[in-house]
């Protein structure tokens, strides 16, 4: 059986079966694969084995694609094997015997408490300076721009969260708001009452500039549902006004994450309120938090001088 043909009878099934974007990123890992296939003058499928697999992975990983990138191409070649067998269970399956690459741990961006504080209090080149006259644009703008960076930090919310809320979803008087994570997954999380604020503030200008069928809680100028690249842009000018930093609105939701887990410890309530399926992924916030305390008392501990820890300890073997 020519790769090809395999790999084109399995289109379909990418198609049928998986997400739009999972579907076009197997099918150009497959291609890659094709054509690292016919450099090693291999056309036909059973002369395909493991070696070859390993081959490729290790090339790509020479090439400077990232472990993610990699672990998605295994998958790729995983679940066309698994296709083969379904149809042909004769056919030997080499990705069995691959190893899939460990995933580079990744701790996130996070704000301390102070620089938390600096970014909401602090003036921005939108709302600091000389008093101006404001218009009716620059109030909505300013106001909505409060409200939203409020919420973030008092809700520790992802971005397409945000832009997803719809006035039915906030209830002001019991100071709650129901969010939908993803995969449409449905929680309750409470507001502060400096974000109940900005809120106040903002919902009568929304009113002036909304249309009566738009439900969205945030607006553009237009009128209309806010971007999640409006958020985006927005956050990161007030990071560079307030911090002099880029930032973007998930290091919000971390360092909300890693603030309310240093003052309660309480690993399954952050679980709760962040909307995480597992445990495993909030846990990674108790590393920051250890983080924090290392970085305190080396710096205030009168006998501490520790070594600073080794990237590498494999290096020195």
């Amino acid at each position: 059986m020519r790769v090809a043909e395999i790999i084109a009878d399995f289109d379909t099934v990418l198609t049928q079966a998986y997400r739009p974007a999972s579907a076009s990123a197997y099918r150009a890992d497959l291609h890659l694969w094709q054509e690292f296939l016919a450099e090693q003058g291999i056309d036909h499928i059973e002369s395909v084995q493991a070696e070859h697999l390993r081959h490729f992975i290790r090339r790509e990983r020479a090439r400077g694609v990232a472990i993610r990138s990699l672990r998605r191409r295994f998958a790729a070649l995983r679940a066309l094997y698994r296709h083969l067998q379904r149809q042909h269970p004769q056919l030997p399956d080499p990705s069995r015997y691959l190893r899939l690459p460990k995933l580079e741990q990744h701790f996130p961006d996070w704000l301390t408490v102070d620089q938390a504080q600096q970014l909401l209090d602090g003036p921005t080149s939108s709302d600091g300076g000389p008093a101006q006259p404001a218009t009716a644009q620059t109030h909505f703008a300013m106001t909505r721009d409060r409200a939203m960076m409020e919420l973030l930090y008092s809700s520790a919310l992802r971005v397409s969260e945000l832009v997803a809320i719809d006035l039915d979803h906030l209830d002001l008087a019991g100071s709650w708001l129901r969010v939908f994570g993803k995969g449409g997954k449905e929680r309750m999380v409470p507001v502060g009452q400096v974000a109940l604020t900005a809120l106040r503030t903002y919902l009568p200008a929304r009113a002036a500039v909304a249309a009566a069928e738009v439900k969205a809680l945030f607006l553009n100028q237009r009128g209309g549902r806010l971007s999640v690249r409006s958020v985006q842009r927005i956050v990161d000018g007030w990071g560079r006004d307030r911090l002099g930093q880029a930032l973007h609105p998930h290091t919000l939701r971390h360092s909300v994450a890693s603030h309310l887990l240093q003052s309660s410890g309480d690993l399954r309530a952050v679980q709760d309120f962040l909307g995480h399926a597992g445990i495993a992924t909030t846990a990674i916030y108790t590393h920051l938090d250890h983080q924090h305390l290392a970085a305190v008392y080396d710096s205030a501990h009168p006998r501490a001088h520790r070594a600073p820890p080794r990237q590498n300890p494999k290096e020195d073997r």
